[in-house]
Order: structure tokens, then C-alpha cells, then sequence
């Protein structure tokens, strides 16, 4: 009970801190474009994974309200292998959030991003997990 109270509590402050500092979601779209690494996730249950290494990196490239989200690995020399992982979106504002519409031929969802800034990102799921992303930093040797 206390963990889903927790949840509960750190989702509304987020909510509210995110709220408070965006005036306009449309502008946040500029963000969005590059490279993703996910460092965390909240599950609803109140739980977290951290990642401290990831193999797969979300690429995000948005042109006007549509846009592709691939995965691609990063390799030792700075560039990366482009996976066949990839969908399309469309992006809409609702209740005053920016959405992410996906949908392929398998399936329809949408994801509703709580913040976005130059180096971070926090998207939430519709099952109610909250991913938090920072910008890509190439590998350094």
C-alpha cells in the first residue's frame, strides 16, 4: 500500500513541477529530436529499474507533428547499428500535455510526455509506467 501511495505522491509532484514549468506543450516539440537513453523506470506499482547500460537507444526525429521513433545501438566508434524496431507517431496536444499517437498495423497507443528538455525526457505509457530519459552521450574510450 505504501509503495502505490509513493507512486501516487512522486506522479502528482511531477505532474505539478512539469506543469508549472511549461507554458506551452507545442514548444517543447523542439526537444524531442535525437538521441534517447533510458535511465529509469517507475513502474505503476511503484517499483524501479535502473539502467545503467543500455544496448538499444531510442532515436526520435519529428518534423512538424509526425514523426519516427527507431532503435539503433551504439557502437564503440560513434555511430550505430539502425535495428528494424521502428514506428511511426503523430504528435497532439490534450488536456494541455503533448501526446505521442502511435500506430501500426499491429496495434494503436498513445504516450503522453510529462516533460522534455534539452537533455532529459520523461514519457508515460498508458499503463501507467514512467520512463525517464537522458540525451545520448557518445561512448568514451
Amino acid at each position: 500500500m505504501k509503495k502505490g501511495l509513493t507512486y501516487t505522491l512522486m506522479l502528482t509532484i511531477l505532474w505539478i513541477v512539469a506543469s508549472c514549468t511549461t507554458t506551452n506543450p507545442k514548444e517543447n516539440i523542439q526537444h524531442i529530436n535525437g538521441y534517447w537513453e533510458i535511465k529509469k523506470v517507475q513502474l505503476k506499482d511503484g517499483s524501479e529499474k535502473e539502467y545503467n547500460f543500455n544496448q538499444s537507444i531510442d532515436f526520435f526525429e519529428v518534423n512538424d507533428s509526425v514523426g519516427i521513433r527507431k532503435k539503433v545501438q551504439p557502437k564503440l566508434d560513434g555511430g550505430f547499428i539502425i535495428t528494424k524496431d521502428s514506428e511511426t507517431f503523430s504528435l497532439a496536444i490534450k488536456n494541455d500535455s503533448l501526446r505521442i499517437h502511435y500506430k501500426t498495423s499491429l496495434a494503436t497507443w498513445t504516450e503522453t510526455i510529462i516533460s522534455v528538455k534539452e537533455n532529459q525526457m520523461v514519457i508515460q505509457n498508458e499503463t501507467g509506467n514512467v520512463y525517464f530519459y537522458n540525451r545520448y552521450q557518445k561512448i568514451k574510450l
